[in-house]
């Protein structure tokens, strides 16, 4: 072997494969088996976390970064000039078991750019798993991700071997996507994220009928979006990353800041990234879609397009909506007071549990984990201090705001010492 050259591969790919963030969690249970090597439990990997929130306790490469395709915001398009390299199958295994023995990585995360064509591609990509399970008996984590355009009968063999299969979207919208990839179709996406979700509900039907069913893609599926490379808005992003959740049973969905790499006149200028703050208010979205019960409708609209910056999307909709407010948190449903700000859904059910026993009041709910600077603009409970309901959203908002203590709150004050010098 060849150290040299397989290390100026790994540099090479490794740093290609950065861009992706799709890796973040598994859900997998695989035990070991046959005295092999490691296994993926199902509270998850143990990750380690970049200061920009990237995860790194995965290897995390590219098969290569050779690609047909010319994605304007993709660093591997073909017309890039830039140092390319491959793998060969054999050599990921290698690095994988080398890497794992270290306790460096506890699974692997492979992508790739598309060589030849998608089945070509999608064919290596699996023969990877493979021989990871059937030669070297490993039983750590694998995320594989499926090439656009792969055939089913790909799909099917892949999910046999990994655990987690995923597909990126790339660009949220179609317009998007034919302005900056227009040699992709969006239906080359959905076939491989369709044959996915049939293959699991497939499994879980056989799985109630034959003990020794094979897994099949045990931590699901998921997706992720490049943001703001299309100029789209928070709407467009949010409005389909609630029908990928539906249509697919996706487990995730990743919101991927774009970071300008080209000059490219169809894509935002050199200098000029997606602040952290706007991927953050997408997955507080998010967030509110999959565990709040909250419709997409009800946070976005045509009127309201995007997210506010200095607040987060909860608070935005409370204040949209004080005609709903104050709740009796001694009465309320869990429904509702799930979407009172400043309570999240352990205090909710702590709430439920605790007023059973008594009516609650401020001290009670303060023990319970509740951010009141926020609440109390919400809520009535067994006390007669109470926060007057005849303030106006803004007011409301600008106390709120005073008493914040945002991780984010720099970026505001640099926006308004900005505007204070202009005047």
């Amino acid at each position: 072997m060849n150290y040299e050259r397989i290390k100026e591969k790994l540099d090479i790919l490794a740093d290609a494969a950065k861009y992706d963030v799709s890796c973040s969690s598994s859900g997998s249970t695989r035990t070991n088996k046959n005295k092999g090597l490691g296994n993926s439990s199902s509270s998850g990997i143990c990750h380690t976390y970049t200061e920009d929130g990237r995860c790194v306790s995965l290897l995390k490469i590219l098969l290569t970064n050779h690609c047909i395709f010319n994605c304007a915001y993709c660093v591997t398009r073909k017309s890039n000039d830039i140092k390319r390299a491959a793998f060969k199958v054999q050599e990921v295994v290698d690095l994988t078991i080398a890497f794992y023995r270290r306790n460096y990585i506890e699974g692997l995360f492979l992508s790739s750019g598309i060589f030849k064509n998608p089945d070509y591609t999608m064919e290596r990509l699996i023969g990877v798993a493979k021989k990871l399970r059937l030669e070297e008996n490993f039983n750590g984590y694998i995320h594989l991700k499926s090439i656009p355009g792969a055939s089913d009968e790909l799909m099917r063999e892949a999910g046999l071997y990994a655990d987690r299969l995923s597909v990126n979207i790339e660009i949220p919208t179609e317009k998007g996507l034919k302005l900056l990839a227009p040699d992709k179709d969006r239906k080359d996406f959905i076939m491989p994220m369709n044959k996915v979700k049939n293959e699991i509900i497939q499994y879980k039907n056989d799985k109630r009928k034959f003990k020794n069913t094979p897994l099949y893609a045990p931590a699901g599926q998921s997706t992720q979006m490049i943001i703001g490379a299309g100029g789209e808005t928070d709407a467009e992003i949010m409005y389909s990353s609630a029908y990928f959740y539906k249509q697919f049973n996706l487990k995730r969905v990743y919101y991927s800041g774009y970071i300008p790499i080209s000059y490219d006149e169809r894509l935002p200028a050199i200098g000029t990234e997606v602040p952290l703050l706007r991927e953050n208010r997408l997955y507080q979205t998010d967030w509110l879609l999959r565990f709040y019960g909250f419709d997409i409708r009800e946070l976005l609209t045509p009127e309201h397009p995007n997210l506010d910056s200095d607040i987060d999307p909860k608070l935005s909709w409370a204040l949209r909506h004080l005609d709903l407010f104050p709740l009796d948190i001694n009465k309320a449903d869990k429904f509702m007071l799930a979407r009172i700000p400043g309570v999240g859904l352990k205090s909710v059910n702590k709430i439920i549990q605790a007023r059973r026993f008594r009516r609650l009041n401020w001290d009670h709910l303060k023990a319970l984990g509740i951010a009141s600077n926020r609440a109390k603009y919400f809520i009535l409970c067994n006390s007669g201090e109470y926060e007057s309901k005849d303030r106006t959203a803004a007011q409301i908002k600008g106390l709120i705001l005073q008493n914040s203590t945002s991780k984010f709150r720099k970026t505001f004050d640099q926006q308004l010492n900005l505007f204070n010098s202009i005047n």
